[in-house]
């Protein structure tokens, strides 16, 4: 590779990524509730969704990374690991499975909730 290329593209993308994951450690925004439907089938981590367990997925978190997950209307929290990517709208910045929805007081009925989350 010509070291050209190296120092215009590798290296200030490399430190890009750096910094994007520095900046994602926490986040602020509406999380929303996975479908019960979707109970049994593969994750992006390659495990089984399992409603009952406390996961999430988020976009671009590293597969196994646990967060706290706090509901900003009621202040309850909720530590979960990520097993999946998603959500794909732009609208939310996690899917909560069932169990973890429930323990921050997040129901169908709702839809959504206002959530900020940390990286631990």
């Amino acid at each position: 590779m010509p070291i050209k290329f190296l120092l215009r593209c590798v290296i200030p993308l490399s430190i890009f990524m750096f910094l994007s994951l520095k900046s994602a450690a926490q986040q602020t925004g509406f999380a929303c509730i996975y479908s019960k439907n979707l109970c049994g089938g593969k994750t992006a981590s390659g495990e089984r969704f399992d409603c009952d367990k406390l996961t999430a997925a988020h976009l671009k978190l590293k597969m196994g990374a646990k967060i706290q997950v706090t509901n900003l209307e009621n202040g309850k929290s909720v530590v979960v690991k990520i097993n999946d990517r998603g959500p794909y709208s732009k609208k939310y910045i996690l899917d909560l499975s069932p169990a973890a929805a429930k323990k921050i007081g997040l129901t169908y009925q709702q839809g959504r909730a206002k959530v900020k989350w940390k990286q631990l």
